[in-house]
């Protein structure tokens, strides 16, 4: 896996991992890579050193000009709100995993009391839920099992 910086022709920066670099360049003669902030599909690598961290002994601190910053934190407005959506949706629904077809159809059916449910579905889940009218939509994330 390789991690590249990209950035679109209005000028979001963003990254993203792919396979390799051929996997990259493929996606991006497809028009299958588009800027996570605009949509635009016209984005390109940008220059980027490569990661390389360098040993560090428990007495080394970080400079005061920069300030530690802990992973999860929000880089931008982007990530802040979708932080920010992320925990509202977890505090004011329950988790049903890998049942959530299931569930939603319990509920929308009556067999189950309504409530805010989220989880996970198959395409050809999610699919037929739509196609049978129950009102579902797809969250800008990982449940928090599948994240690093």
């Amino acid at each position: 896996m390789i991690r590249y910086t990209l950035k679109c022709d209005q000028g979001h920066s963003f990254e993203s991992w792919f396979s390799s670099a051929d996997g990259f360049e493929a996606l991006r003669s497809a028009g299958q890579l588009d800027c996570a902030t605009c949509g635009s599909r016209k984005v390109e690598k940008t220059l980027m050193a490569p990661s390389v961290a360098p040993g560090r002994k428990k007495a080394d601190a970080p400079a005061a000009s920069e300030p530690e910053r802990p992973l999860a934190a929000p880089r931008n407005e982007a990530e802040a709100a979708l932080a920010a959506m992320r925990r509202h949706i977890e505090e004011n629904s329950d988790y049903v995993g890998m049942n959530f077809a299931t569930e939603a159809r319990a509920i929308h059916e009556g067999e189950k009391p309504a409530r805010a449910i989220h989880g996970e579905a198959k395409l050809d889940e999610a699919r037929a839920m739509i196609e049978d009218g129950i009102a579902v939509t797809p969250l800008p994330f990982l449940p928090k099992r599948k994240t690093n």
